[in-house]
Parts: C-alpha cells; sequence; structure tokens
C-alpha cells in the first residue's frame, strides 16, 4: 500500500456510517412502522422469556423488572447515542450493555443476557465504525458465546448470521445515505437551475423593456424638444401643434409597440418582413429584403425586430437628418439585418433640437443589450462608424 492509500484506509476504520442513512426521516413509513413493531415484540418476547417460568417472586420479580427496564434505558440510550454519533458516550454504553448483559446471565435471566448480547452486536456493526464496531461485536458475541450452553454449531450458526445480518443492514443504511445525498444534490442543482432560468428571464424582459421604450420615449422626445424650442422661439403655432399632435402619436405607436413586446414574450407576433416594413415607413428609411424570406423561430425573429429598432432609434438620436437604409438578407442558415445610416446633415431646422441633447436621453444600454442578445443565440453584432455615418450587422442562426 502506498503511503498516500494509507491514510485513506485508516480513515475507513475509523469513518462512522452515512448519518443521512440512519436519520428517522430517511426511513419510509412502512419501514418505521415495521421497526416500531419489532422493537415491540421483542421487548414483549424478553419480557415473557424472563418472568414467564415463575422463578422470580416477590422481591427477586420487583429486581428483574427493574433490571428489565434499565436495560430497556440503556439500549434507548445506546440507538440514539449511534444515530448522533456521539464517540465516547456510545462506547461507555457498548461496556455497560456487555457489563449489564452478564449481569442478567447471572441472574439467570438468559433471555435478557442473549437479547442485549446479539442486538448489541448487530447495532454496533450498523451504527459504529468500522474497527470498533468489529471490538463491540467480537465482546459482545464472545460474551454469549461463552456463557451459550448450546452446540458449538448453534452458535456458530448465530454469530455467522448476528454478523451477516449486521453487515447487510449497514449496506442498506449506506445506500439510504448515499441516495439521500444524491437527492439532496439533485434538488440543489434543480434549484439552482431554475433561479438560473429566472435571471435570464429576468434579463430579457429587461431588454424587452429598455428596447420598447427607449424608441417610443425617444421618439416623443424628439417632438416634445421640437415643440419646446418652438415656444421659446415665437414659431407658428400650428408647427407647435403638428409637434405635440406627432408626440402623441408616438406615445400610442409606444403603447401598440408594449403589447407588441407582451405578446412577443408570449411567442405571439407578427413576421418580421411585415415589422420592417412598418418600422422603416415610420422612420423614413429605405427596406431591401434579399434572399428567399422564410418563418424564423420566436428568439432569432426578436433579435433582428429589436435590432433594428434600437438600431433606427439610436439614428434619430444621434444622427437626425441623416438618410438611412435596412437591408434584411436570408441566408442559408442565418439572417443578417444591416442598418446604415449617411453622415448627418450640418443644417438644423428651426425648432428641432440639437443631436446632443437627444443623445442624452438614452440609457447608454441599447448596443450592450443587441449585442447581448445576438450572442445568446450563438451569432454577433457589429457596430460602428463607416464613411462618415453609421453600420450595424446583426448575424444570427436561423
Amino acid at each position: 500500500m502506498s503511503t498516500e492509500e494509507a491514510p485513506v484506509a485508516g480513515w475507513y476504520w475509523t469513518r462512522w456510517p452515512s448519518r443521512e442513512g440512519l436519520e428517522r426521516d430517511a426511513e419510509s413509513r412502512p419501514r418505521r412502522v415495521l421497526t416500531v413493531s419489532g422493537r415491540i415484540v421483542l421487548l414483549a418476547v424478553v419480557g415473557w422469556g424472563t418472568f414467564s417460568d415463575g422463578k422470580y417472586t416477590g422481591w427477586s420479580a420487583a429486581a428483574a423488572a427493574a433490571g428489565l427496564a434499565a436495560a430497556a434505558a440503556l439500549c434507548a440510550a445506546y440507538l440514539w447515542a449511534g444515530r448522533e454519533q456521539r464517540p465516547v458516550l456510545s462506547y461507555l454504553l457498548v461496556a455497560a450493555l456487555v457489563g449489564g448483559a452478564w449481569l442478567a446471565n447471572w441472574g439467570k435471566a438468559y433471555t435478557l443476557a442473549d437479547f442485549l448480547w446479539i442486538g448489541l452486536a448487530v447495532t454496533a456493526l450498523v451504527r459504529l465504525p468500522p474497527a470498533p464496531a468489529l471490538l463491540a461485536a467480537a465482546a459482545a458475541l464472545g460474551s454469549y458465546t461463552a456463557a451459550s450452553p448450546t452446540s458449538w454449531l448453534s452458535i456458530g450458526a448465530t454469530v455467522g448470521g448476528v454478523t451477516l445480518l449486521g453487515y447487510l443492514l449497514r449496506l442498506d443504511v449506506e445506500a439510504r445515505g448515499t441516495a439521500r445525498r444524491l437527492l439532496e444534490q439533485e434538488r440543489a442543482a434543480r434549484a439552482a437551475e431554475a433561479e438560473s432560468a429566472a435571471l435570464a428571464e429576468r434579463a430579457r424582459i429587461a431588454r424587452e423593456i429598455h428596447d420598447v421604450l427607449a424608441h417610443s420615449l425617444s421618439a416623443q422626445l424628439v417632438h416634445l424638444e421640437a415643440a419646446r424650442l418652438m415656444l421659446e422661439g415665437d414659431t407658428d403655432r400650428e408647427r407647435i401643434r403638428e409637434r405635440v399632435v406627432a408626440a402623441r402619436r408616438m406615445a400610442q405607436d409606444g403603447l401598440a409597440e408594449t403589447r407588441q413586446a407582451l405578446s412577443a414574450l408570449r411567442g405571439e407576433f407578427t413576421t418580421v418582413g411585415d415589422f420592417l416594413v412598418e418600422l422603416t415607413g415610420r422612420e423614413r428609411a429605405v427596406l431591401t429584403v434579399t434572399g428567399t424570406p422564410r418563418p424564423l423561430t420566436a428568439e432569432p425573429g426578436l433579435a433582428v425586430r429589436r435590432t433594428a429598432q434600437e438600431a433606427l432609434t439610436n439614428v434619430r438620436k444621434h444622427a437626425p437628418g441623416a438618410r438611412c437604409s435596412v437591408e434584411l438578407r436570408y441566408l442559408e442558415r442565418v439572417v443578417e439585418l444591416e442598418v446604415r445610416n449617411s453622415r448627418p446633415s450640418r443644417g438644423q431646422a428651426a425648432g428641432e433640437p440639437a443631436p446632443g441633447e437627444l443623445a442624452a436621453s438614452g440609457s447608454g444600454y441599447g448596443l450592450l443589450g443587441m449585442r447581448e442578445r445576438a450572442e445568446l443565440l450563438g451569432g454577433t453584432l457589429l457596430a460602428g462608424p463607416e464613411d462618415g455615418g453609421w453600420r450595424v450587422l446583426l448575424r444570427v442562426p436561423a
């Protein structure tokens, strides 16, 4: 045996059996009923064997009854100490039970003595570490062998049967303990999986809320900010009214988009093509579709929708007046969405908000949310300046 294996072997001989397997709630209800019933029957058999032949009368009967009660109390304490894995108390109770059995044998309570020795041997093999268990079982069975008047064949059969029974019961305890630990681990894994799924769903809902609100509220902000500037410049009231009406229309569109987002979370929404037609029409962008259109599953379709929406929102905020184009490409096993805008116009109409004022209204989460959404699907998102404008390219499996 190597030096690394020696500590492991030593630890095995002093290792207590699985505590989980000894706990009462680890046993099934039929098993608990059987255990309690068996103990009651054993107590009845021991009592009957002690008092049935009439050898105890008067004070001797009282002493025998007291001894029987004391033995029952010692057994209960020993079972509790073994279940709680209290080494010192368990070993002291083993010695007390061996000595108590010898005292019962001296007092001619042979049934009680045999029960204490044999029961101690079985429970020691089940509840104690292997090394102390073997010593306790040897002491108990050795005492039984020395005191038993039966033949060596009967004694050998009893000792062998008791040893085998104790070993099998210990294996059963270990198996129940292992099953209980595995069940707890499975429950913990399921709880962690449920928590992870809940966090992922929260992140998804956060992206949906951001995408809808950023698009809708920034569109309203454009018109309301323009109306404010017009009021400060004493601009024609009709133009101010147009801006307010446009902001109202954007609020209505935002409400519709919120409802659409809720439908998307349930997996119910219109096709990507119809959505882009409506979106680009509203944002005055040019839409191009290449490849053979095909239905997209929920997540890729949602990624295309939200990326187009966020990209056009950013154009409106950061480059008002710039020409914008949207191209949806259906490729083999993937779909691409490209949103481009030209250099923003240098001129600014009277009453129009400055680009910086609108850019400051964003949360800064848009680009991060688009990239995160793409990566969760195994896709990519590229965004950066190009030819004085800006380009966003989404590519996701679909």
